[in-house]
């Protein structure tokens, strides 16, 4: 599976702490524990007021690709943010991320035409995150038509169909799990993956319901997560969902990931 991870990001408190003292040392070791976690992709949000984003995640974008050789995750609010900081990659990496939200798509694509780059697109727009499959559906069509127009194929697209609280919105997974149908069923080959979470904000012991979403999202066709390499509990739900699903010839990678400490202990 395909792991973007998340903990370079300044909404992380322990994180923000680190990019304010520039405490190298944190944020460096955070990149090379997550890289021997299994990421494909090191997200890189620096979750600082605007003045100051663009400098934060320079620094933060030099100090990572000094440290490891992961593909960046370039992760911004601000689609302008993501495009000026693309040339500082010394590799195509994820755009993290776009929507149908003005001036985001629009931005980010004409800036990614004709390179490697991928991107992770919402699917909300200016009127929020919709609550029914069909509507994530809807946004989802637009997204991929749009980005369609710019050469950019399914093959680089990772729909993200926005999870909303399961605290507030009792069918949050169903519907999750429906626009990935409508989606995979209208175009084959389309590619997704989730922040997961979001689902479980309000609710207390929120890691049993990240691991029950990221099992049940995983058993539906979910490519990718956005999650933490470093907790063993995702570590443990990721390799045993693998060979679960008979992707892991003889669990030899679940029995290799349990003996080096990954889980379990």
């Amino acid at each position: 599976m395909i792991i973007i991870a998340e903990k370079i990001n300044g909404f992380i408190k322990r994180t923000m702490e680190a990019i304010e003292a520039k405490d190298e040392a944190y944020l460096k070791e955070l990149a090379v524990k997550q890289t021997a976690g299994g990421a494909s992709y090191i997200d890189i949000c620096a979750g600082t007021m605007p003045e100051v984003e663009r400098e934060t995640m320079e620094w933060l974008i030099n100090l990572v690709q000094d440290t490891v050789d992961t593909p960046l995750s370039i992760d911004s609010s601000d689609p302008q943010v993501i495009v000026d900081m693309l040339p500082l990659a010394k590799k195509p990496g994820l755009v993290n991320s776009i929507s149908m939200e003005a001036g985001k798509a629009e931005t980010v694509f004409p800036a990614i035409e004709g390179t490697e780059w991928k991107v992770v697109a919402l699917t909300c727009d200016n009127d929020g995150i919709p609550d029914t499959a069909e509507a994530k559906f809807e946004i989802g069509k637009k997204i991929i038509e749009q980005a369609a127009e710019y050469g950019i194929g399914l093959d680089r697209l990772f729909i993200d169909p926005c999870v909303t609280t399961l605290a507030t919105t009792q069918n949050c997974l169903v519907s999750f799990i429906g626009a990935m149908k409508l989606l995979r069923a209208a175009y084959p080959g389309i590619q997704f993956t989730s922040g997961l979470s979001n689902i479980s904000f309000g609710m207390p012991y929120r890691k049993a319901i990240n691991m029950q979403f990221l099992a049940l999202a995983l058993y539906e066709g979910m490519d990718s997560a956005i999650i933490d390499p470093t907790s063993s509990d995702m570590q443990a739900v990721l390799h045993a969902v693998e060979a679960l699903l008979g992707h892991d010839e003889y669990c030899m990678n679940y029995l290799t990931a349990f003996r080096n400490g990954m889980f379990g202990k």
